[in-house]
């Protein structure tokens, strides 16, 4: 097919065989594969790359949001659509990105329903009910931030209970094989609070055995499925406990502990770079958008410029 007749779904269709290629992981493929089928070919699949403008690809963005498209997924559908674009740079297909010019605006102080941050009762309430099949995990997530894939791939004999310290360099995807970190940034050591290194020596005693040393492992020492700690033991508890929507739901899901935890470091002080080295987020970019505005203090920013006027004015 001569390269002035290719269309936005024939660079999906040879996107996602690169992606194949690279071995990105299952989940992974699955998620860009959902963007390019689902989303981006149903609505300009059929446009011509050689056409396609700044304009078109904007309408795109602005219309799944009216679809109801969440901000957040949009933006990953987004950044999909800026990946099928390079693929066709990179076959000579088109000369310019149009996509890279085309950005999601981020709402200040707007965080969507997989980041919303547990206060501090909620968290004490999960600390005190959590069942004792998974208050390890769940104590072991507030107090480190690890996401859940790391935490159902963690292994003992990367706890160092003579430092205090969980060395995270691998995790289990949601087929429940382990694999390596999300990102380069995610292979990292992270402290253990007094409470998270007696909780985790206390269960060592009590876990499931496992063959391959989980900490966490399910009751015949295999991964656990993510659906199955949410659905059967954590959105039950939540609910059981009075931490629910005004439609009478769970609040909030697992991921929501990472956030607590975050929440935690900041309120601490500690600074954004030691804040993003702890999460294992990939750039200090990442970190400041979920969580930039927790840094926000008005009473420390007045007290600031109060300081900054009577230095000057004093000299």
């Amino acid at each position: 097919m001569p390269r002035h007749s290719k269309t936005v779904t024939d660079a999906c269709n040879s996107w996602l065989k690169t992606c194949e290629r690279n071995d990105l992981e299952r989940s992974t493929i699955k998620a860009y594969r959902s963007h390019a089928k689902i989303h981006i070919e149903p609505k300009i699949g059929d446009l011509l790359l050689k056409d396609l403008s700044r304009s078109q690809v904007r309408d795109f963005m602005h219309e799944l949001m009216d679809d109801g498209v969440s901000r957040s997924q949009v933006r990953k559908i987004m950044v999909s659509l800026r990946s099928i674009l390079s693929e066709a740079v990179e076959r000579e297909w088109i000369d310019h990105n149009v996509g890279v010019d085309v950005k999601v605006k981020r709402q200040a102080r707007a965080l969507g329903d997989d980041q919303i941050i547990p206060n501090k009762d909620e968290i004490r309430t999960i600390l005190e009910n959590a069942p004792k099949s998974h208050r390890a995990m769940f104590v072991t997530a507030i107090f480190t931030g690890m996401r859940i894939s790391e935490l159902r791939g963690l292994t003992w004999s990367n706890l160092d209970f003579t430092n205090r310290v969980i060395r995270v360099s691998q995790r289990a995807d949601e087929y429940c094989q382990i694999g390596a970190p999300k990102s380069r940034a995610g292979g990292r050591s992270i402290p253990m609070a007094p409470i998270v290194s007696q909780t985790l020596a206390d269960w060592k005693d009590r876990a499931p055995e496992s063959s391959i040393g989980l900490v966490f492992p399910n009751s015949v020492g295999k991964v656990q499925n993510y659906s199955n700690i949410y659905n059967r033991i954590f959105k039950p508890m939540l609910v059981e406990n009075g931490i629910v929507d005004e439609s009478g739901q769970s609040k909030f899901g697992i991921h929501a502990l990472r956030h607590a935890a975050a929440s935690l470091f900041i309120e601490q002080g500690w600074n954004p770079k030691k804040i993003q080295t702890l999460l294992g987020h990939a750039s200090i970019n990442m970190t400041m958008d979920v969580y930039g505005h927790l840094f926000e203090n008005a009473e420390e920013d007045a007290s600031m410029f109060e300081k900054l006027e009577a230095d000057l004015l004093a000299a």
